[in-house]
This record gives structure tokens, C-alpha cells and sequence, in this order.
């Protein structure tokens, strides 16, 4: 059992804290392309009047172009229909025969995590174009398919509030699809549609489920601006096409690691980390949680260890705990045995102590509750945090500090309160200047 196994938090609940960045909050839209107005028609010159002729009536102005409606909410299998319809409509069919077309899984759009939602999604678009755009060949996301060239189809599933953005509780998601043409660098189509939260599994895949950390990793920030904000035309990203082909290994190994096949997993890991873009947070992840599987407790602390760096040499880390219901103590699941909370606290005290600068500890919660119990909860929690690096490296403890947001600053924002919205209960580890 996963020591991340949902768990109801309706009032306090058992919180995992989750040290995150407030990172992907730019990356808020998904912008069709937008539809031109219409030209004004131009006015003839009106011919010259004498001196006791009347003056000509004042030339009527063409009536302004009426905003585009934003696409309704619709249940979400209609959703996804409609953003592959409108994203299949625009592509360009193959001159002769047909074209290679790869799905490179689709993410949530502000976590980067893929789920039962989006994995759902991903299955549902392949069959779509198996069945009815018989153009397009559909292929597995390998890096041997990608070095061919294909159409790349992404995607992003985002929840949103009311007013359709990326902040507070959210009630429908936001449905954006892309088709690249790897051969041109281009966008080639976009679809958009947004989709009531009923049917909607946030699930996170088990690799996303157990990774320990977040912080704001090129490849998936890449992923998500290649679709969100862009319109047919626009070029790929290039922090995402460059990382593309060890991005498929990657995909692969996310695999081996939901079936199980640890030592599978761990040599593809192995094999993308000493790729072109493999020093991403995805690969470190992987090394880490394969080794631990496979108890291989050297190279797993290695791995967790790289990944303390590169948060701290990014300024922002993010790290899973869990707690007791209600209060700021760290909980074992006794089903889960001992989990590595120790090492995950040495590592950062040892390699934080190491650098000049101080920490921040900011504490979040979901939103359910009462927001002044919020408030407090997720203060006392940062709190946990800092006191146990301290008894590890007295140093740090004029060197860092804590502070508590409640639920004001939500990444996920469902109000589940179970495993898929984890990233709201957490602690910001930020870095910054001592003085």
C-alpha cells in the first residue's frame, strides 16, 4: 500500500505536506486561435458639395466584432470529443497515404502529473483517431517513433474556478489539445473545450502518486506552454522539443513503474538520465523511487539527494509528508512500514547547511474547513518541518523561518481532500537571501 493511499480530510484530515512552488499560475490559459474581425469596409470619398448644397450624412461605422462565446461546460466525455473534433477538423491531412501521429501522455495542466483522468483521455483521442481519421497512423510514444519526425499530439486537463482561472476552489477543467508537426518546429492545430467535474478521476498515476518532490522542471513547463497560450502557427517550445525523444523514455519508464516492473524501470531511467535533457526532475525521481523498491538504499539516497540540489539551486523544493489528523505530527501508516522521512531530512538539512543562503518554510491547506484553523494548521505544520531539520543541523535554525497561507493559495483547489489534491496540503520550501 502506498503510503500516499487517499485518505478523507474533511475537517483536518491527514494532510500530506507538500514543500511546492506556486509555479505554473502563468501558464493559465489555453488560447484557441483567435478569430480575426472582421474588416471595416471603407467609406467612398463623397463627391464635392457647392455652397448650398446640404451636408452629407455622416458616414455610418461598421458595428464592432462581438467577442467570440467561450465554449460551454460540458460533461466530460463530450468535452474531450469536442476539443479532438475541433483540433482534428484543423489538421492538415497528408498529401499521399498517411502520417505518423504520436499522443506523448497528457498532464494535468498546472502539477504536470498524469492521472486516471488524463490517461482516460489519452486512450479515448487514440481510438478516436484509429476509428474516424484513418490519415493518421497512430503510434507508441517511443524514441524511435519520435526520431521519425511524426505529429505530436499533447494535451493538458486543468481545473478551473467560475471565472474559468487557475485560482480558489475549482468546478469544471479546462480541456486543451496541440498537434505539432515535428518536421516544421510548428503548431499545426489547437482544440479547446471545458468539462463539469462529475466522471472526472484526478487519480494520480502511481509513479506521480509516490514521487517525493516537485519544484519547476523545464520538460514539463515546456510540455504545458507548447499547449496552453498558443495558437496554430506558433512554434514549439524549445525546452520541450529538445528534451522530446528522452521525454519518450521517460514515458516508457512511468510505465515499467505502474506495472510493477521496478528493475525494468530503473534501466530505463538509467538510460534517459545519460540522455540529451535527462537531468530532469522526472528522471531523479525515478532513480530514487526504482532504488527504493528495489532496496537499494545507497543510489536511492544519491538520487533524493540530487533532487534536494536542484530544488535548492531552483530556490523552491517541494517534498511529501504525511501527518496526523488535526495536529502537525508526522504519521506511519503501519500497512506502509517505515517510511524514509529521516533520510528525506537529512538530505536536506546536510546539503542546505552546506550553501549560504536561509529557507522559508510556507504552509498550505486544502480548502476545506475553517480558514482561521487553516491558517493555523498550516503554520504549525512548516513549524514540524523546521524544528526536525534544526535537531539535524543546529546551524540552520537562525537560518530559517516559517509562515502559514491556509488555503489561499491553492495549486489543485477540488476540495477532495484525498490523494489527488495532496499539492495543496504542503510546505514551500523557498530559498532566499540571509540579512
Amino acid at each position: 500500500m502506498s503510503p500516499f493511499a487517499p485518505r478523507a480530510e474533511r475537517r483536518f484530515g491527514a494532510r500530506a505536506i507538500h514543500l511546492s512552488a506556486a509555479l505554473l499560475l502563468a501558464l493559465a490559459g489555453c488560447a484557441a486561435p483567435p478569430a480575426s474581425d472582421p474588416a471595416a469596409s471603407p467609406v467612398a470619398a463623397a463627391p464635392a458639395q457647392t455652397a448650398t448644397s446640404a451636408p452629407p450624412p455622416a458616414a455610418a461605422q461598421p458595428a464592432p466584432a462581438a467577442p467570440a462565446a467561450p465554449p460551454p461546460t460540458l460533461p466530460f466525455d463530450q468535452a474531450v470529443l469536442a476539443a479532438a473534433d475541433s483540433l482534428l477538423a484543423r489538421a492538415p491531412a497528408p498529401a499521399a497515404g498517411t502520417r505518423g501521429l504520436v499522443i506523448d501522455p497528457l498532464i494535468d495542466g498546472v502539477t504536470g502529473a498524469q492521472s486516471v483522468a488524463t490517461q482516460a483521455m489519452g486512450a479515448r483521442l487514440a481510438q478516436l483517431i484509429k476509428d474516424k481519421h484513418p490519415a493518421f497512423d497512430v503510434q507508441p510514444f517511443r524514441a524511435s517513433t519520435v526520431q521519425q519526425g511524426p505529429l505530436l499530439l499533447i494535451g493538458t486537463l486543468t481545473g478551473v474556478n467560475g471565472e474559468r482561472k487557475t485560482e480558489g476552489l475549482r468546478q469544471a477543467y479546462r480541456v486543451c489539445l496541440a498537434l505539432a508537426d515535428l518536421k516544421t518546429g510548428k503548431l499545426v492545430a489547437k482544440g479547446l473545450a471545458f468539462a463539469t467535474p462529475e466522471g472526472v478521476d484526478p487519480t494520480p498515476l502511481p509513479f506521480f502518486r509516490d514521487n517525493p518532490a516537485w519544484l519547476d522542471d523545464a520538460a514539463t513547463t515546456g510540455y504545458v506552454r507548447t499547449c496552453q497560450g498558443t495558437k496554430a502557427g506558433d512554434p514549439i517550445n524549445p525546452a520541450y522539443i529538445d528534451r522530446v525523444i528522452t521525454a519518450a523514455t521517460v514515458a516508457e519508464a512511468i510505465d515499467a513503474y505502474g506495472a510493477g516492473k521496478f528493475a525494468d524501470a530503473l534501466k530505463l531511467y538509467e538510460t534517459a538520465a545519460q540522455s540529451p535533457g535527462g537531468d530532469q526532475l522526472r528522471v531523479h525521481s525515478g532513480l530514487y523511487l526504482t532504488n527504493l523498491k528495489l532496496r537499494r538504499m545507497g543510489p536511492a539516497r544519491q538520487a533524493f539527494g540530487e533532487i534536494v540540489d536542484r530544488g535548492l539551486d531552483a530556490r523552491l523544493l517541494g517534498l511529501k509528508f504525511l501527518f496526523r489528523p488535526g495536529t502537525a505530527a508526522m504519521w506511519v501508516d503501519p500497512a506502509a512500514g517505515p517510511l524514509p522521512y529521516p533520510m528525506w531530512l537529512t538530505e536536506i538539512a546536510r546539503r542546505a547547511s552546506k550553501r549560504s543562503t536561509c529557507l522559508e518554510l510556507a504552509g498550505h491547506t486544502s480548502p476545506t474547513g475553517a480558514e482561521p484553523l487553516n491558517e493555523r494548521l498550516s503554520l504549525l505544520r512548516a513549524e514540524s518541518v523546521r524544528k526536525s531539520i534544526e535537531v539535524i543541523s543546529p546551524a540552520m535554525r537562525k537560518r530559517m523561518d516559517a509562515k502559514g497561507f491556509g488555503s489561499a493559495q491553492t495549486l489543485v483547489g477540488n476540495g477532495r481532500d484525498d490523494l489527488s489534491d495532496a499539492l495543496d496540503r504542503r510546505v514551500e520550501l523557498r530559498v532566499k537571501d540571509c540579512g
